[in-house]
């Protein structure tokens, strides 16, 4: 999120955004396209570059707000801080490179005083202040002026290296007088805004690039602080959006330090003003905020961000850094009258659904509404009215809550939620099933569920008994509709917050097509324990795809979520308990859900099938997520390799480590399929080694292993093609060998086989691909320090697995034939050397099922308190 200073209410609409591309990908896209390349080349990128914002943002966002500041005359002043000019400035001008591609002209203006500081220094020239500006002198101007020129014209070439045009400025804009002379010599106050040299700009399709260097009017050069120049050209120009940019991406409150990511002026400004840890830069940075914004008209808005945030902050619903804006007064009233009767008309005319399609009249509602004590909630400028019903002793009720699109934008909605929370510890209300802003109800409820195109929502209610006590005794009194009551409610599970369940659905059918569990009753029966849910993050590979199936033949599993983003957009095949289509869920959303913030509850577990590398983030992303809930967040289990080495993780191979400590796990990392045939191949034997001679296990994996790859561009309207990244052709019919040294999966085996043992277990392994699609065979040569025949070396590997379910030992040698598409571990072939004292075993598994999904469901199982075998075929 953002700190925003805006004069109106800060938007926090739900985020409804596909996964992202992590924004410096989206970056590099520009770059690659635009370097050196004179922009009038470029003419037909905007389409391109908007299809790139998609990655950050949903298409609706992404259009409204290009059609917003495509319209609007100056849609941006963006400052930025000199310390961005050293440390950020390819991500500076990528991002300005961005907007410029999309036709997107923000006029930016920096300073350079970290730069004037070091030169200074370095010159002998020692800096003085007074009241926090500093004084300039001649020397120190001369230096000033020389600074503020080479950062300018640094910025400039960057950009136009990139393909943007852009036109520096360092003088000519700000015309001013001597603040005062004697106290701080060289300083100007600005008198006057030139516009002419950024409009000439513009015109020319440059984007401006302005010093806060000021003229006087006998022609002597003035030093300007940067923030002031800043605000001074945005009062000319009233941008929608003035954009702060520094390195700390936000304000913070000086006692949590957490983001404040939003600062509505009108309602917090003197509030916040007598906070004690509001003082000195931070309450001059506010005073100076809301002096600007009382100038500027109430659509325009501060954004204090850092410079890898600027295309959320300007794209998205959610934002970024700290938004401020001045907002409306709102009000509480217990009378309609006092509050207008014909405006109230007209709110209702015009943006509640039953009064505009004739099914109500005003006069209908103010009747109802007078049954009995209700409090009316508003803003001073009647985008949004809310009217709550709560007669003595009973359950209040939201009647009706309208508000204009913007009211959802600037978070007027979410301030008048906050007063109506406050108000009431219980609230009932209801809305159209097809209701656009229906992802807010979702957010903002405990439970619901929908029938008869209708839905109904509540907070505060935790008991089953309860929510349908209060619901027949509204309905019996006529406070909310029949269509409305719940049968046969399902108890909650052990744990479980809510009174009932209802948002089970998967969150991509949200909104218009969510039902609740109660319409499916006598359609299919239900287990006395609402099923677990699970969101795949990754489910376009092979593993994904058999993590699918599994889960859709499991009796206490379902999908909740799966994201792909190649595939977003599309169905998920071969899952029968639910319509899902994929998603492209970004950093944002996932963490969003896991707050329980999100149109749906959050998942009881997560599954990461993405490459090495990647995973890191969405991790973090959960983690963030569930701060604060009582029972932290949900179970994790990442199949990559980016977790199987730490410690914080818990290493999820059942059959030789753990089970207690996998049910007590939320973090689980899903072993390696050639680490687990390894491990389980040396684990009886761990004693019995020698450690002058290592085990060496050569392993032969089918060509699913090395993963898939996109088939090329689809046709319009076509699911995108995967295909092997090898395959029997590229192969040749043979096999052919690869890491030979290092191997990910070698130190993997390594690291956990020697927590099995006093001393470090050494394995050395070799791998190699074969033109078979899936299964891996593997031959374990292992040193003994002390003979053993192969009857003794069987009988270990019995007593090790006995009761293992996915563990078969067999006295021949398995095969390829006896694994692929089942779900264990099968060890045989056992061969003793006539020394006695080397032994040869071979283990086979299936890479994408005990290698990796089927194992992955043991892990979910044990940690979700699951049978661990729950979903996995035996036989």
């Amino acid at each position: 999120m953002r700190t925003l200073l805006s004069r109106g209410f800060v938007r926090r609409v739900p985020l409804r955004v596909p996964p992202c591309v992590p924004l410096r990908a989206i970056h590099g896209s520009v770059a690659a396209r635009t370097q050196n390349v004179p922009s009038r080349e470029f003419a037909g990128d905007r389409e391109t570059i908007t299809r790139l914002l998609y990655s950050i943002a949903s298409r609706n966002e992404v259009e409204r707000y290009l059609r917003i500041f495509s319209t609007a005359r100056n849609f941006a002043v963006i400052k930025v801080g000199g310390a961005i000019l050293t440390n950020e400035l390819d991500d500076l001008a990528l991002s300005l490179t961005f907007l410029h591609r999309v036709g997107l002209y923000p006029i930016v203006l920096h300073g350079a005083g970290p730069q004037l500081n070091e030169i200074l220094e370095r010159e002998g020239v020692v800096p003085d202040y007074s009241d926090g500006i500093r004084i300039t002198d001649a020397a120190t101007l001369k230096v000033a002026r020389r600074v503020f020129l080479e950062e300018n014209q640094r910025l400039v070439e960057k950009l136009e290296s990139l393909g943007s045009r852009a036109r520096p400025i360092p003088l000519g804009v700000f015309n001013a007088s001597f603040l005062d002379r004697e106290r701080y010599g060289l300083v100007g106050k600005i008198d006057r805004v030139d516009k002419e040299p950024i409009e000439s700009a513009i015109r020319a399709g440059c984007l401006p690039i302005l010093t806060s260097l000021a003229l006087s009017e006998d022609g002597q050069i003035l030093n300007v602080n940067a923030d002031v120049a800043a605000s001074e050209l945005a009062k000319v120009l009233e941008p929608l959006k003035i954009v702060f940019l520094n390195e700390k991406g936000g304000l913070f409150h000086g006692h949590t330090g957490e983001l404040i990511e939003s600062i509505n002026l009108d309602e917090e400004y003197e509030g916040l003003m007598k906070q004690e840890w509001v003082k000195y830069g931070t309450k001059l940075k506010l005073r100076e905020m809301k002096e600007l914004l009382d100038h500027l008209p109430r659509s325009s808005s501060v954004a204090i961000i850092s410079v890898d945030q600027l295309q959320k902050e300007l794209f998205t619903d959610s934002g970024a850094g700290t938004l401020i804006r001045r907002g409306h007064k709102l009000f509480r009233s217990s009378s309609i009258e006092e509050v207008g009767p014909e405006r109230l008309r007209a709110i209702l005319r015009e943006h509640d659904e039953d009064v505009r399609e004739n099914r109500k009249s005003a006069a209908q509602i103010f009747s109802e509404l007078s049954r009995g004590p209700y409090t009316i909630y508003g803003d001073e400028g009647l985008e949004c009215v809310a009217f709550v019903s709560h007669p003595p002793g009973e359950v209040p009720v939201l009647t009706r809550f309208v508000m204009t699109r913007g009211a959802v934008m600037n978070n007027i909605v979410d301030n008048i939620w906050a007063m109506i929370k406050k108000d009431y510890k219980r609230l009932v209300w209801t809305s159209r099933s097809d209701d656009e802003n229906r992802a807010w109800h979702f957010e903002h409820a405990d439970g619901g569920f929908t029938r008869n195109r209708r839905s109904l929502f509540y907070y505060g209610i935790q008991d089953v008994g309860e929510v349908e006590r209060t619901m027949r005794q509204l309905e019996d009194k006529n406070r909310i509709e029949r269509a409305y009551l719940p049968l046969n409610m399902r108890k909650p599970t052990a744990g479980q917050s809510r009174g009932y369940a209802t948002f089970t659905q998967a969150a991509h059918t949200r909104p218009q097509t969510m039902t609740n569990a109660y319409e499916k009753l006598g359609q299919r029966s239900y287990a006395t324990e609402a099923p677990k849910r699970v969101a795949l993050i990754g489910a376009r590979g092979y593993t994904g795809r058999s993590l699918v199936q599994l889960i859709d033949g499991h009796p206490q599993l379902e999908l909740s979520h799966v994201s792909s983003r190649e595939l977003a957009g599309y169905p998920l095949e071969g899952y029968t308990k639910s319509q899902l289509h994929y998603t492209n869920m970004s950093l944002d959303d996932l963490q969003k859900l896991e707050s329980g913030r999100g149109d749906v509850p959050p998942p009881d577990a997560y599954i990461l099938a993405l490459p090495n590398g990647v995973c890191r983030p969405f991790v973090e992303a959960v983690r963030r997520g569930g701060e604060g809930k009582p029972q932290g967040h949900g179970v994790v289990v990442d199949l990559s390799a980016d977790h199987r080495f730490d410690d914080e993780w818990t290493y999820g191979l059942p059959e030789l480590y753990s089970r207690d400590a996998i049910r007590k796990a939320k973090l689980i990392s899903n072993p390696g399929c050639y680490a687990t045939n390894m491990q389980m191949l040396i684990a009886p034997l761990v004693p019995y080694l020698d450690s002058a001679r290592p085990p060496t296990v050569v392993g032969i994996s089918g060509y699913s292993g090395a993963g898939t790859k996109s088939g090329g561009k689809a046709a319009p309207g076509e699911r995108p093609v995967t295909l092997p990244k090898l395959d029997p052709e590229s192969l040749a019919g043979g096999v052919r060998p690869y890491a030979l040294t290092d191997h990910i999966h070698e130190r993997e085996a390594r690291r956990h086989l020697s927590s099995l043992s006093e001393a470090p277990v050494q394995v050395s392994f070799t791998p190699l691909v074969a033109p078979w699609f899936q299964g891996i065979l593997a031959t374990a040569h292992i040193p003994l320090r002390s003979p053993l025949s192969a009857k003794q070396v069987r009988e270990l590997f019995e007593k090790k697995y006995e009761g293992d379910k996915l563990v078969e030992i067999v006295a021949g040698v398995p095969e390829i034939g006896d694994i692929a598409q089942r779900h264990g571990f099968k060890a045989g072939g056992f061969q003793v050397h006539s020394s006695g004292e080397h032994v040869v075993i071979v283990g086979v598994i299936d890479n994408l099922l005990k290698g990796a999904a089927t194992q992955c469901l043991q892990n979910v199982n044990l940690a979700l308190g699951q049978d661990e075998y729950a979903g996995i075929p035996l036989a």
